[in-house]
């Protein structure tokens, strides 16, 4: 039994047992937390995770963290459901039609593989409301609002800290799944490398090739990715590849280098026997866009069209935990500031 059908029947059973007991428990989340504060909503938020889900220590797991935030604050119900890997497309139709079908308004789904069935769905439902992260193809939708962010200005950041960093002059960039979005991240990052020392030698590898995205949660591939990197002579490697980063932790530890996390700062949630590593993330702020979104659904208001997170409102950015580099942090910021100011134009493209 798939996923998805398993859900609804749970999600069925679910509302029929809060009928009949007349709960007004507002949270059946599985994260289990409970609004913090004594703030009661009617609003029902259905969220559709991509691939590995709330737990994946990176892309979802900042998506949810907006989500429980919300959930905290304005005493939101929340159900969750998740995408599987080499799920068919009518499967993702499945997940949304199962929120739509349950009275879930607003709907939200967590990464661009899910357009083509918010575009199809939410036409099914056009009393409804619906958001997609990192998919900006809908935004002549009148109930769909795209949260997308500006992924190649924290790459740039993360890139020029590589290079201020590097000890060989050899990086290197592994992308989950070679798409339009994931080479922002690859664009940004070699600009930064360039802007620092044109001369360091900047690696690239993606894990696999649209529409295959089991590149976004394959540690074993993103390990072996790594490895590669390392043994050629890069000292470090900046993944964004999800799950798939783990692996990538795991080379570094083992080849005695570093690496750079990415969405989340993955030093905060990484393994411990990894975090010596991860010298810095590229922080991609999907909880302050869900936050923010749930945040005017409350005060009634459903946003639309494009909606991007970029450097001036702290949509990117990159982290400092583990103290690895501290000591450049000025640099950084003043590239930052450059962009900001329109000094610095990133590319969203590879050369």
């Amino acid at each position: 039994m798939r996923r998805t059908t398993k859900f609804a029947a749970l999600l069925t059973a679910s509302i029929l047992a809060l009928g009949a007991c007349g709960s007004d428990d507002s949270d059946s989340n599985s994260s289990g937390s409970e609004p913090s504060s004594s703030a009661k909503s009617d609003i029902k938020v259905g969220m559709a995770y991509d691939v590995g889900g709330r737990g994946d220590q990176s892309f979802n797991d900042s998506a949810a963290a907006g989500l429980d935030q919300a959930k905290s604050e304005f005493g939101m119900d929340a159900q969750e459901s998740e995408a599987e890997v080499g799920e068919a497309e009518s499967a993702r139709e499945e997940r949304l039609r199962t929120f739509a079908d349950a009275g879930f308004d607003p709907i939200i789904a967590v990464g661009f593989a899910y357009a083509p069935a918010v575009g199809k769905v939410a036409k099914e439902y056009p009393d409804l409301h619906f958001a997609i992260i990192d998919d900006s193809t809908l935004a002549d939708a009148p109930n769909v609002a795209s949260l997308v962010f500006a992924e190649e200005q924290g790459s740039f950041l993360v890139g020029a800290a590589a290079a201020l960093k590097t000890k060989s002059d050899h990086v290197g960039f592994i992308g989950g799944v070679e798409t339009p979005l994931i080479q922002k991240f690859q664009a940004g990052y070699q600009a930064g490398v360039a802007a620092v020392n044109p001369k360091v030698k900047v690696d690239v590898t993606y894990l696999t090739q649209a529409p295959d995205f089991s590149g976004f949660n394959d540690p074993a591939k993103g390990k072996t990715a790594a490895q590669g990197m390392y043994d050629d002579g890069a000292d470090i490697v900046y993944h964004a590849a999800g799950g798939s980063g783990g692996g990538v932790f795991e080379a570094a530890s083992e080849a005695k280098a570093m690496a750079i996390g990415v969405d989340s700062d993955q030093y905060k949630t990484a393994d411990p026997s990894v975090k010596d590593v991860i010298m810095t993330s590229m922080l991609k702020n999907v909880n302050v866009a869900v936050y923010n979104y749930l945040k005017s659904v409350n005060e009634g208001d459903f946003p639309t069209g494009v909606n991007t997170y970029d450097l001036k409102v702290d949509g990117v950015g990159y982290s400092t935990s583990g103290g690895f580099i501290d000591d450049i942090t000025s640099k950084l910021d003043d590239y930052k500031k450059q962009i900001i100011d329109g000094k610095i134009t990133v590319p969203t493209e590879p050369k």
